[in-house]
């Protein structure tokens, strides 16, 4: 038998995100819908829908029209779920951009993007954000025409502005989203993303955690992210639960403070986050038993730590799931009443309307249990990369199958198992991060010849980012020196955690770098053998 598999049938929407929020609202009016902690926030569907309407108004009180980008450089806010919905109402697209962007990755963002608007704070305890924009905009000629600040006066005339003026309605196969992710080949794509695409993900999700407006979703994952704004927020507005923000930026006691304060009843998060929690020191003292499910994901999942999570959190329903932005996100994620053992050994099985295969590299569908690249298929995959049709075609062929890029296999019973990556893809912490980006960015070093970029094992994180340098002739240079001259400059996720200085590269007869070599020795000189993370 072949390595195919195919969801279970179920009506596909056609709402927009708006259709779906607005009905939400109206029928839960007066229940809790979102409780943002560190900004004592919180507002009941009505209220939120009130402040929504006044936010798109605004939006389109700034000349903005239908389509237009607009950009959301922040962390975890109010505002921020605020921009999601009412750019959905107002028929414009909303740009995630990560907060840990600094002035070359904004620089790149804002003029590939082609953004009107943008909503940032003035700064905050990682960053003077105004600062690093006013970097990122000398010399470039751009779309932008609006910077709003958030907490700040620009943001009440933003509002002002749009008192008494309508807004209009979008169609489910317009973008809604657009959410930048690191490729293989340098810089980040913008993946574009329809109404279509994130409503059906959100419900299917939703469906898969039996969520009802009676849940309470604690979500530390940053909004920026497809984890946040999808499986987080997408999530909450077809099921009607509480969304609870517990601080603006992952915080293990906050998160512990929100669930056992507000009694969420499902929780998100990394690995890293889970292993932030269970590790605290003043775990032992929250009352956590009103969890009953949620989602790992963004890295692979420790065996032990999925057990602790479902015996010492009390969430017994914990789930996998797993995709990428490209699949608006999830393609598999396990059943919250799936066997602990399915949960632990797999990232579950498609979900409604979703085909899956495993192929080989002669892109032939491979018997059970053997290893090939994961393809999907259905409602999920995106529309394509923003302006790049090449990069598009490569990942999306004639037949609609997105390739994934990652190697898995099928069980008989449809489950799947990821045994590595295609892609040359370093995860740390859920972060993607593209070697070639990194590679390209120290490449501007005065000092830097040559370089290249691998991940290795990190027991906390997942992976964590190794270079290795050729510097010029004459030229020394230190491992903090590299370090330095990233800081500031790109996200400090993408950092090299470990810097080697090399006279050359472990080569091919054909000359070209073998990356998996340079990874050996890292792990063995570095002792990091232990730090694989363990899944089965």
């Amino acid at each position: 038998m072949l390595s195919y598999a195919r969801g279970p049938d179920a009506p596909l929407s056609d709402q927009t995100i708006d259709e779906v929020f607005s009905a939400t609202a109206e029928k839960f009016a007066e229940h809790p819908a979102v409780v943002v902690r560190d900004q004592g926030i919180r507002l009941t569907w009505r209220e939120l829908s009130q402040q929504v309407e006044a936010v798109a108004r605004g939006l389109r009180g700034l000349g903005l029209e239908t389509g237009d980008r607009v950009g959301v450089w922040a962390a975890n806010c109010a505002e921020w779920i605020l921009l999601q919905l009412a750019c959905a109402r107002a028929q414009l697209v909303l740009v995630n951009i990560n907060p840990a962007y600094r002035s070359h990755e904004l620089r790149y963002v804002l003029a590939r993007s082609q953004m009107r608007a943008l909503f940032l704070r003035e700064a905050d305890e990682r960053g003077d954000y105004r600062r690093i924009l006013e970097e990122a905009r000398e010399g470039q000629s751009l779309t932008l025409r609006h910077e709003v600040y958030l907490g700040h006066e620009s943001w009440a005339r933003m509002l002002a502005g749009g008192a008494g003026l309508p807004t209009l309605r979008a169609d489910c196969y317009s973008v809604a989203n657009m959410q930048y992710t690191s490729g293989t080949t340098g810089s980040p794509k913008g993946v574009l993303l329809t109404h279509r695409n994130l409503v059906n993900n959100g419900m299917v999700i939703a469906d898969g955690f039996h969520a009802t407006e009676h849940d309470r979703i604690c979500v530390p994952v940053p909004l920026y992210h497809c984890f946040g704004s999808v499986i987080g927020s997408m999530t909450w507005v077809v099921s009607g639960a509480c969304l609870i923000l517990p601080a603006a930026r992952f915080d293990a006691l906050a998160t512990l403070q929100a669930v056992a304060a507000e009694r969420a009843t499902m929780l998100y998060g990394v690995p890293a986050m889970f292993i932030a929690e269970l590790e605290h020191p003043e775990f032992a003292r929250f009352d956590l038993t009103s969890l009953r499910t949620g989602m790992m994901a963004g890295a692979p999942c420790p065996i032990e730590i999925m057990r602790r999570v479902m015996t010492e959190m009390h969430c017994s329903g914990i789930t996998i799931g797993y995709g990428q932005t490209e699949s608006s996100p999830i393609i598999t994620m396990s059943q919250a009443d799936d066997p602990m053992e399915t949960r632990v050994t797999t990232v579950g099985c498609v979900r409604p309307n979703t085909e899956a295969k495993i192929v080989s590299p002669a892109g032939e569908t491979v018997p059970f249990g053997e290893q090939g690249e994961l393809c999907a298929r259905g409602y999920l995959v995106m529309l394509g990369y923003d302006q790049d049709p090449e990069a598009t075609r490569r990942a999306i062929d004639r037949q609609g199958w997105l390739h994934t890029g990652d190697l898995a296999a099928m069980r008989p019973d449809g489950y799947i198992r990821i045994t590595g990556r295609a892609k040359d893809m370093i995860i740390r912490g859920g972060e993607n991060i593209s070697p070639r980006e990194v590679e390209e960015f120290l490449h501007t070093h005065p000092k830097v010849a040559e370089v290249q970029v691998v991940g290795v094992p990190d027991a906390k994180l997942g992976e964590a980012v190794a270079c290795w340098v050729r510097l010029r002739s004459g030229e020394t240079a230190t491992e903090e020196e590299i370090r330095e001259f990233c800081r500031g400059r790109i996200a400090h996720f993408k950092i090299p955690q470990y810097v080697r200085f090399v006279d050359a590269y472990p080569m091919t007869v054909s000359g070209k770098v073998q990356k998996f070599r340079m990874r050996e020795l890292e792990v063995r000189e570095r002792a990091l053998e232990g730090a694989r993370v363990e899944t089965a």
